[in-house]
């Protein structure tokens, strides 16, 4: 299924907007041209030196990394199941040699070369339907992750009833599985879904793209001035089940403060009713906090922190999550592009740029700098990316990052960028100078970036020698050009539970309030989304103490200090990116998304709530 996303991307999205924020702008998309013209890696971004423009870049970039990354697995899925199952093999290659025009060969052999006939059918299809052609820039206009068509089929396939299963009410039957909750597509829908791309008119796309509308109106209203829209409500109406459920979230914090098994028990059997993972914003909520009480309550291990892992999430589903996530609203998109652009400056006239990323993940930063580069005259300088990650649990903690070296790389092949690419998977507070290959005699410049990740290194009230600072002296012995250094603005690492509480609650509403207004209630990717970043984070530091909890954000004010104490000095912000970047959210998101300078920080949010926090640094 995973293919099927970019194929839709051409097919349906040219002119879709994120027009003021409606929740309708992830499954709405404007009428359209049938023909789309073929594109290469050439022009499948148009990168310039214009910061008006940078941020779409950097979105198509980021989006196009995803879809290639998604095609990967979907490929090793399929021959997975091919090697497995012969009858799958079949079923798998007739409708292509169908779709040829051809007849299905059925000799006594087929098994003997039944995965390299497949790979060919495959590739010939892929031809000669253009799927390579499938990325277009957009402008001002935004890419829709179509992911929610999917979605809506399965829905009308299994009805709600699938949903609740997965992210059900029930706590008694989700305590008792043990079973990751992985998607699976449905075959008929999947089937469905097959037809309409490459049965694909304009009109069947619209008639798509309608039916969709409808499914979400009937779920949501009018936005209005900035009104939430409201889930269904149980009983009661939707302001008392609010108040009911803020108070009872916070009656049934101050029982698990005080150890007080019984009324914790019943106050969370009363959040249990009015709680629900696809419910409103609220409900969402609580249900979160309800998960992390019953997890300190019980004594119960929560996983293993890893940014690169989900136990109940395939990779695949992590990035259609994530895909979901920075289409929706635009806190990463800008902090890339702000962050690119700067490095784009500073890399004029030098022949090697060094870049040490404390954090890299899946490395979805980097292809729209890449392009960047590959357009510099003259030639684009040498790019040299030292990707830094968190151990991945298990044998190979390293594998995850392996895999986005191999991509990375890759990308600086397909746009002519030298490059060398080195990997560290180990706690960061043990890493040395030596371990970054820095050569202080090469004429490069280094920038260190690191956005929002810090907040994961143990500080002072955990460790003795302060994990924190020595990061940040390591990076200062760096001696880097630029530290782009990116922060939660949090204050939920107090030692005190009903502190940390209180704090925790009024940080994470409105990320989900912002998800209610941007994203349809039943869009599947959000719901996996919420449960395997948000309900996680907020279960780590409601149910963890000591080493076990590492969600520990700091206000931007307090890194300020850190960061000047460790030697480092505050560069301004360049306002002309600042006003590109400001105008892109203006024009192109909710007006409830917030992009604001204090001091020389990035400020973003929503509602007047600063979340993210962007900011430059060089050494004193």
């Amino acid at each position: 299924m995973d293919t099927l996303f970019e194929e839709l991307l051409v097919s349906s999205m040219n002119d879709f907007n994120f027009n003021q924020g409606t929740n309708q702008n992830i499954v709405e998309a404007s009428s359209h041209e049938t023909n789309h013209p073929q594109l290469s890696d050439s022009n499948l971004v148009s990168v310039g030196d214009s910061p008006g423009s940078s941020s779409a870049d950097s979105f198509n970039a980021t989006l196009k990394y995803l879809s290639e990354i998604l095609m990967e697995e979907e490929d090793l899925e399929r021959k997975f199941l091919i090697l497995e199952d012969p009858l799958a093999l079949q079923a798998a290659e007739k409708p292509f040699y169908d779709l040829l025009g051809q007849n299905y060969p059925l000799s006594s052999n087929k098994g003997e070369n039944s995965s390299s006939d497949h790979v060919q059918s495959v590739d010939h299809f892929r031809r000669s339907t253009g799927e390579a052609s499938s990325f277009c820039h957009m402008g001002k206009t935004q890419i829709l992750d179509l992911e929610s068509l999917e979605c809506n089929l399965l829905d009308e396939q299994k009805g709600k009833r699938s949903l609740e299963r997965e992210y059900g009410e029930s706590e008694e039957e989700s305590r008792k599985s043990k079973q990751s909750a992985i998607y699976s597509d449905d075959s008929e829908a999947t089937e469905i879904m097959f037809d309409r791309v490459l049965l694909y008119e304009g009109d069947t796309t619209q008639s798509t793209v309608s039916t969709v509308r409808q499914k979400s109106s009937q779920n949501h209203q009018a936005k209005g001035s900035g009104r939430k829209v409201r889930f269904p409500k149980k009983e009661g109406n939707d302001k008392k089940e609010m108040v009911d459920l803020w108070t009872l979230l916070t009656h049934c914090a101050e029982a698990v403060a005080d150890y007080d098994q019984r009324t914790a028990t019943e106050q969370l059997r009363r959040i249990r009713q009015h709680s629900s993972p696809c419910g409103d914003a609220t409900q969402r909520l609580a249900h979160y906090f309800a998960n992390g009480f019953e997890a300190r309550l019980t004594g119960k291990k929560t996983a293993s922190y890893s940014a690169l892992v989900s136990s109940e999430m395939s990779f695949a589903d992590i990035l259609k999550a994530y895909q979901v996530y920075i289409t929706a609203c635009p806190f990463m998109r800008m902090s890339y592009s702000f962050a690119n652009q700067t490095i784009k400056k500073l890399a004029k006239n030098v022949r090697s740029v060094h870049i040490i990323d404390f954090g890299i993940l899946y490395g979805f930063q980097w292809p729209e700098l890449i392009q960047r580069l590959s357009k510099t005259p003259g030639g684009p300088p040498k790019l040299r990316i030292t990707g830094i990650e968190i151990p991945q649990p298990g044998f190979r903690p390293s594998e995850k990052v392996e895999e986005t070296k191999r991509r990375l790389e890759n990308f600086c092949e397909r746009f002519n960028v030298p490059s060398e690419y080195n990997v560290i998977a180990q706690k960061w507070e043990t890493i040395r100078y030596e371990d970054l290959n820095i050569d202080p005699d090469r004429d490069e410049l280094v920038v260190v970036n690191c956005l929002y990740r810090l907040k994961h290194i143990p500080d002072e009230t955990v460790v003795m020698n302060n994990p924190r600072d020595t990061v940040l002296k390591l990076i200062r012995r760096i001696n880097p050009d630029l530290f782009i250094h990116g922060v939660v603005n949090g204050a939920y690492s107090a030692p005190f539970f009903m502190t940390r509480f209180k704090e925790t609650l009024f940080h994470y509403s409105p990320l989900f309030d912002m998800f209610d207004t941007t994203v349809p209630r039943q869009e599947e990717y959000r719901l996996k989304f919420e449960k395997a970043v948000y309900g996680r984070d907020i279960e780590n530091v409601m149910a963890c103490e000591g080493l076990e909890r590492v969600e520990r954000p700091e206000s931007y004010r307090q890194w300020q200090v850190r960061n000047t104490r460790v030697g480092f000095k505050q560069i301004p912000l360049d306002q002309e990116i600042f006003e590109a970047v400001k105008n892109t959210v203006d024009s192109s998101y909710d007006n409830n998304f917030v992009v604001e300078q204090h001091g020389e920080w990035l400020l973003q949010g929503w509602k007047g709530r600063r979340i993210y926090c962007l900011s430059f640094w060089k050494p004193t």
